[in-house]
């Protein structure tokens, strides 16, 4: 019994060990991307040349997808410093693309939608770290709902529909609340059950810190479009 009790404790402060890397992460990547963000906005030349042509700015959009894909389907594949390399690289191409909020919005309600969306996210967090329902049954849901937004984003492109902006912007608010729970109680179960190899625990809070660092941007955009000020 005794034994058992050791074995748990042990399991849970490797777990919570595993969570603080990712956490750490996530905000170095946050970090990164807002420098980034906040440098490319303050240099009119830089920002001209990437806002002013169409190909600079979807290329940096796709090649932002394509390293999430990469880095995701080649996380067996690849090492621990690749991986980081990857979360490094990506955060910065954010960085860029992201730097067009200070072009459209005043710095005072990016910096109070920033501090909503930080309390939002801690409070979703910490409810998926220590609510004892199981929230797998969410994840279908959630990634349904998160496909029903994309295609509506989509198709509003071309509609210019203010109703259904707003759907989508209610909506996406609601998913990326959902995810971070059920995202930070699915790394709490991943650490829990071992990785069993430094190497592939390293690889894994990489890999955590990029879902939890997706969830806030998203969550900080959907909540800028909601209550951010425009110039």
């Amino acid at each position: 019994m005794n034994s058992s009790i050791a074995y748990t404790h042990e399991r849970v402060g490797i777990q919570n060990a595993f969570l603080i890397h990712v956490y750490n992460w996530m905000a170095f990547g946050l970090a990164v991307t807002a420098i980034v963000s906040y440098m490319v906005a303050s240099n009119q030349t830089l920002s001209s040349q990437i806002y002013g042509n169409g190909a600079i700015f979807f290329g940096l959009i796709i090649g932002e997808l394509a390293l999430v894909f990469a880095l995701s389907a080649a996380v067996n594949r690849i090492s621990a410093s690749t991986a980081t390399l990857m979360f490094f690289v990506y955060a910065v191409l954010n960085g860029v693309t992201l730097s067009i909020i200070f072009l459209v919005y005043t710095q005072s309600s990016i910096a109070s939608t920033f501090f909503i969306t930080a309390a939002t996210f801690g409070a979703m967090s910490l409810y998926g770290y220590s609510t004892k329902k199981d929230l797998t049954s969410w994840g279908s849901f959630l990634f349904m709902g998160l496909i029903g937004i994309i295609l509506s984003s989509v198709v509003n492109l071309f509609m210019h529909n203010q109703a259904l902006y707003w759907v989508i912007t209610y909506g996406g608010i609601f998913i990326f609340v959902g995810l971070t729970a059920y995202d930070t109680q699915k790394l709490k179960k991943m650490a829990f059950a071992d990785f069993g190899d430094e190497e592939i625990e390293r690889k894994a809070s990489v890999i955590g810190a990029l879902r939890l660092y997706l969830d806030f941007i998203n969550l900080f955009l959907f909540f800028l479009r909601l209550t951010g000020r425009r110039r």
